[in-house]
């Protein structure tokens, strides 16, 4: 926003109230679900309590666990993944959660439809509406992002932690499992007890990491190309509280909040 005429104050004011961020998330909805009656629309969204709206990527190991953990320590929003999705309807036996079953149980993926379905009634739910959303690895295909933007939900910003493959491997890599007590461990991070028993997961090889990393860059691009204005990049392999510093940073700037 050029602000080369403004007085002080104006500009003061402008940055004090995050005036920038609140046009760019207008403009960014907008032209993301390009509505029939554009004023109605941005006129219905300015009444809304707004809240945030993230999403966070990276590789496996790139440490969204930990920063979803400082997402919600700060905004108080509600932290949700697929994963855990799937997993409070299959226990609960809701018609969601027996569809996915039989899909689950044939080692075969829940089809996209479906999991946009379980993601969108959760959207929906008091504590998310009241509170935002963090999705956690979500969307991961250009799908899914352009399912998601169909129904109407629109983040506030797409936090990408930029890992290396090096060092995802050496993360994974080097991962053992006490296949007794389910307790994870590092062969240089943190060593098993000596002589204890431990297995390395076939997932957690070298060649099975390589596959995985091929498929997340090669979805991760095309998820970027929907939300390129609302993307940040950070630097993941920095110290843990660096990262976080930095992502709080990011997201306080473009996140309008009351």
């Amino acid at each position: 926003m050029a602000t080369g005429n403004l007085s002080e104050d104006a500009v003061a004011y402008l940055q004090e109230h995050k005036v920038e961020a609140l046009f760019e998330s207008l403009l960014h909805d907008l032209l993301i679900g390009l509505p029939d009656k554009p004023l109605d629309h941005l006129l219905g969204l300015l009444r809304k309590l707004p809240t945030p709206k993230i999403v966070i990527a990276g590789p496996p190991a790139g440490g969204k666990g930990t920063q979803c953990q400082k997402i919600v320590e700060r905004f108080g929003v509600v932290h949700i993944s697929t994963g855990d999705i799937l997993r409070d309807h299959t226990q609960r036996g809701t018609e969601f959660g027996k569809k996915a079953s039989e899909y689950m149980s044939k080692g075969m993926l829940v089809p996209d439809d479906l999991i946009i379905s379980l993601v969108k009634d959760r959207l929906s739910q008091d504590d998310v509406f009241q509170r935002g959303w963090l999705l956690d690895g979500f969307p991961r295909t250009r799908s899914q992002a352009i399912s998601l933007q169909t129904a109407g939900i629109i983040p506030n910003a797409l936090i990408v932690l930029d890992v290396s493959d090096s060092v995802v491997v050496n993360r994974i890599a080097g991962r053992r499992t006490d296949p007794a007590t389910g307790a994870v461990y590092h062969t240089t991070a943190n060593p098993p007890p000596a002589g204890l028993h431990v297995i390395q997961r076939a997932d957690d090889t070298e060649e099975a990491i390589t596959v995985r990393l091929r498929l997340f860059h090669a979805n991760l691009h095309e998820v970027l190309a929907c939300y390129r204005s609302i993307s940040v990049h950070i630097n993941g392999e920095q110290d843990k509280d660096v990262v976080a510093a930095e992502v709080i940073e990011q997201l306080e700037h473009r996140i309008v909040l009351v």
